[in-house]
């Protein structure tokens, strides 16, 4: 990881440790973050002190490692209340996935990437990346180009700035060209596809969740597998993906979303 200090005093610094310990995935030593950290030992430790203590890290005594805390999660659920569409979109996702009879993300920006707020698995479920609570990258998933193809054009720059242009699989667009051509016709079509781009045998069609004044609060889309559907079967969802999305987009009209 690159190493690098924040420049937000004592609060930029312990929110850079939690960030370590959430990145980690599973309850880590301290000598783990120590190897990984700009911050002194005992500085370090300092910071994970209070954090304990405040409920933001859980320590076990017994192994010895620290673990994301209760509070932390009390946080995140009410951060998922009071800045998420998923709480409103919640019913509209249910019934899509059942009307469709596959797994349905919602999804919002997070920066230039995308953060899957909300997923109905299909009856007969398929294992892949998305799950609520997780990032993924924007310029290859259907939701990400969803989302962007709808920004304002000096918003859209800076989103692309921060994409990584990773090749995940031989479909993946792996060029700033390439994406601004494929974002300039989901433009146009007024929904996106996910063509094998982030993992092997799993597409979508996607579609901008937008406001009244054309602004994209969020991106739905219904997620299949290869060995389920082709792309044109998976196209007969269409219908019921753009008018779930807009009535998802009437019932939050009156919601206030942070920019």
């Amino acid at each position: 990881m690159n190493k690098q200090a924040t420049g937000d005093g004592t609060v930029g610094k312990a929110l850079d440790v939690l960030d370590k310990v959430a990145a980690v995935g599973r309850p880590v030593r301290f000598s783990e973050l120590l190897s990984d950290s700009v911050h002194p030992k005992a500085t370090l430790y300092r910071l994970l002190q209070t954090l304990v203590s405040q409920g933001m890290l859980a320590y076990d005594e017994h192994q010895q490692t620290y673990s994301l805390g209760i509070r932390l999660v009390r946080l995140a659920h009410a951060a998922w209340r009071q800045s998420s569409i998923a709480p409103i979109a919640r019913p509209f996702v249910r019934t899509l996935s059942e009307i469709v009879g596959e797994t349905v993300h919602l999804a919002q920006l997070d920066g230039g990437q995308v953060l899957y707020v909300d997923k109905r698995n299909a009856v007969n479920p398929i294992d892949m990346y998305s799950q609520a609570g997780k990032i993924g990258p924007g310029y290859c998933t259907g939701v990400g180009k969803a989302l962007m193809a709808f920004q304002e054009p000096s918003e859209l720059d800076e989103i692309i700035k921060k994409q990584s242009f990773y090749r995940y699989t031989p479909g993946t667009l792996t060029t700033e060209a390439e994406l601004r051509a494929d974002l300039e016709q989901i433009k146009k079509d007024g929904f996106a596809f996910d063509r094998e781009e982030h993992e092997p045998g799993i597409i979508c069609i996607a579609a901008p969740i937008l406001s009244s004044r054309g602004r994209p609060i969020g991106a739905l889309s219904v997620t299949t597998s290869t060995t389920r559907k082709t792309m044109e079967e998976l196209l007969e969802a269409r219908p019921a993906l753009l008018e779930t999305a807009s009535k998802i987009a009437a019932a939050v009209e009156d919601w206030q979303f942070p920019s």
